[in-house]
């Protein structure tokens, strides 16, 4: 159990503003979680309302439980880093890495890497790593985790208000008539097949998904294109290419298109670039993810297959 005690300084402010301001390492809905377990007292008086206000001169005793741990196995897995500080860590996922422990992944993911590799962030309670958005298990690129509570808190909000850009590169059957377009429909969980998402109207369930598209070069029956997501639904990129008529050359789910000639891991899909604001300096944190080696020789291969004709 860790005790902060505090003088107020200011008049008339709410408590949970006060102490979100004063104490940078909590973010504004722990500390309100905390006053609402009646464990911030003002004046030697136990507070349960984060609207309660505080008055210049008032005590305030913050008593903050020790965190729970995490109860799964740190590995010494390899992560290739792009970014790092204490705030948060960017990394360059690779093919086949799944994200969380779950049945049939108990070991072996992206988080028992992280609980090797650097501290973990108190998020609600309890120690884990902050992961702020996913990748599928075989789409490859760049993901960020935040380290603390409230980096975990801005990043999530960033994505919400969409002005974290997420940029990825990915090999589409086929040639798209135009240069470029937006995808807006609804995803939700396959009508049949539970463990498929699927593009599913509001009214019966599905969530509304936007997916910016643009060709970046054109490869015979094949494209290279550039997605930007507003939204961040499972499989959406995937989902929303199948839906066009191009699905991602690669994906076993939602594409029945043919081999390439290439053995790729997966999907030939790649978070590429990632922007965000730091959430502590404010200032633009910018990676770009460097193509898997597969991705690279799928490249080439259909350009050679170009000029060869």
């Amino acid at each position: 159990m860790t005790e902060i005690n505090l003088e107020v300084q200011e008049t008339n402010t709410r408590i949970d503003r006060y102490l979100s301001q004063e104490l940078s390492d909590l973010s504004r809905s722990r500390i309100q979680k905390l006053i609402e377990e009646g464990n911030v007292q003002i004046n030697d008086t136990v507070c349960t309302s984060k609207k309660a206000a505080v008055q210049a001169g008032d005590r305030i005793s913050l008593a903050i439980p020790e965190a729970i741990p995490l109860d799964l196995e740190a590995e010494a897995i390899p992560l290739d880093i792009l970014y790092e500080d204490d705030s948060l860590i960017i990394i360059n996922k690779p093919a086949g890495l799944v994200v969380h422990p779950s049945a049939g992944h108990e070991a072996g993911t992206l988080v028992n890497a992280l609980l090797s590799h650097c501290p973990l962030a108190e998020i609600g309670g309890v120690q884990r790593p902050g992961i702020v958005h996913r990748l599928d298990k075989d789409t490859t690129g760049a993901m960020v985790v935040a380290k603390t509570d409230q980096a975990h808190q801005h990043l999530q909000a960033q994505l919400k208000a969409k002005t974290a850009r997420r940029e990825y590169l990915g090999v589409v059957y086929g040639s798209p008539r135009t240069e470029s377009g937006t995808i807006d429909q609804p995803i939700g969980r396959h009508p049949v097949d539970r463990k498929k998402m699927a593009v599913v109207p509001e009214e019966k369930g599905g969530r509304p998904s936007v997916t910016h598209w643009r060709v970046q070069e054109r490869l015979g029956n094949y494209t290279l294109m550039l997605f930007q997501l507003e939204t961040g639904r499972t499989h959406q990129i995937r989902v929303h290419s199948a839906y066009i008529g191009h699905p991602i050359v690669g994906d076993r789910v939602y594409s029945s298109g043919h081999s390439v000639g290439v053995n790729l891991p997966g999907q030939a899909l790649h978070a590429w670039r990632l922007r965000l604001e730091h959430p502590l300096s404010g200032n633009l944190v910018e990676v770009t993810a460097p193509l898997p080696g597969s991705f690279t020789t799928l490249l080439e291969v259909l350009r050679r297959r170009i000029a060869s004709f």
